[in-house]
């Protein structure tokens, strides 16, 4: 792990050692830098500079369509919480975010006769694709599969950093996972105003990976309180630690708080943030931590406005409902009520 004064860490893939043993050095980095900060630059990741850069060339396609095309394909119109969002629909706790996005999970078919069935088996369902782009769906995927075969590598990393089989969470993600790409334009602030790209919020998955454009804007939360800027690194992501890694590691692994703060007038920002949920079906499995590790552990992070779920289809739900209300209301008007959404009390 490397790490200038006042900056993340970087982790260096390409030491992890595929043979079966463990460069031990790396997994003590890996370890601090997941429990210190919950995100950390990664690189020697394999992924290709020319395939990001494809997707960011698409991403500034779609995001250059008229309105009218981009709205074709409106979140509005899918219970899954896939398609597009024009600026300003997105709420973190409460709080408009300026930023205008495109959501993409699984391709699967939507589930049929859900009567009597848990509320979250809804959220599997097809994708919503511009038809102008014709490479988009090819590059999209093909973005996906690889970034997914790089989050997989790190959790069995992640597993044996804390003394664990590498396979501690194959059950919950080798089969069907819950994935989600969001490729995000932040449109520069009126007037030069700091305003909120998106609000201070942490991930409910596993894992989450972002790959930045040349503009600032993404920033982490230190346990100081201190805001600490993640600006572009070449040939690098930016990963951090979801609520679900939290949970199954009793808060050793933090789900660090963090926001993006609007570009100037003028100017804009383009981003890819990719999310490894679990399967939806499942429980997240609490680890049984070392000693030497549960004493330096700080616990389950306590938020009355953000309860934590190790059931993985309430947890995701839970998050969608709240961010998109207008697709909660449209479509899951029977989950909810004046209090909390009903799914945190379906099993």
């Amino acid at each position: 792990m490397t790490r200038t004064a006042y900056s993340l860490p970087t982790i260096d893939l390409s030491l992890w050692d595929k043979r079966g043993k463990p460069d031990e050095s790396f997994l003590d980095s890996l370890r601090l830098a997941a429990h210190e900060y919950g995100f950390f630059y990664l690189k020697g990741h394999g992924i290709l500079l020319s395939l990001n850069a494809k997707l960011l060339r698409q991403a500034q396609q779609f995001f250059s369509l008229p309105f009218e095309q981009k709205q074709q394909i409106a979140m509005i119109h899918s219970p899954h919480f896939r398609g597009y969002n024009r600026a300003g629909l997105e709420l973190t706790r409460g709080r408009q975010d300026w930023r205008e996005q495109i959501d993409i999970g699984s391709e699967k078919a939507a589930l049929a006769d859900l009567e009597n069935k848990p509320a979250y088996l809804r959220l599997q369902g097809p994708n919503q694709w511009p038809e102008a782009l014709p490479d988009f769906k090819k590059t999209v995927l093909a973005w996906q599969k690889q970034t997914l075969n790089v989050l997989r590598q790190l959790l069995e990393a992640l597993s044996l950093s804390l003394a664990q089989d590498k396979t501690a969470f194959h059950p919950v993600v080798n089969d069907a996972p819950y994935l989600l790409l969001k490729l995000i334009h932040y449109p520069g602030s009126q007037n030069n105003d700091e305003g909120q790209g998106v609000g201070p919020h942490k991930d409910s998955d596993l894992l989450s990976l972002i790959l930045q454009d040349n503009e600032g804007g993404l920033e982490v939360e230190l346990t100081s309180g201190q805001w600490l800027k993640a600006p572009p690194q070449p040939d690098t992501f930016i990963v951090n630690i979801g609520e679900l890694l939290e949970v199954a590691t009793n808060g050793y692994f933090r789900a660090a708080i963090h926001r993006v703060v609007s570009p100037r007038s003028g100017h804009d920002r383009l981003s890819a943030a990719f999310f490894l949920g679990a399967q939806l079906d499942s429980t997240i499995p609490i680890l049984p931590l070392p000693e030497s590790l549960t004493k330096s552990s700080i616990g389950l992070t306590l938020d009355p406005e953000n309860p934590l779920f190790s059931q993985i289809g309430q947890n995701t739900l839970k998050g969608r409902l709240r961010s998109h209300p207008d697709v909660a209301a449209r479509h899951h008007s029977d989950l909810l009520s004046p209090a909390l959404p009903k799914v945190l009390h379906h099993a």
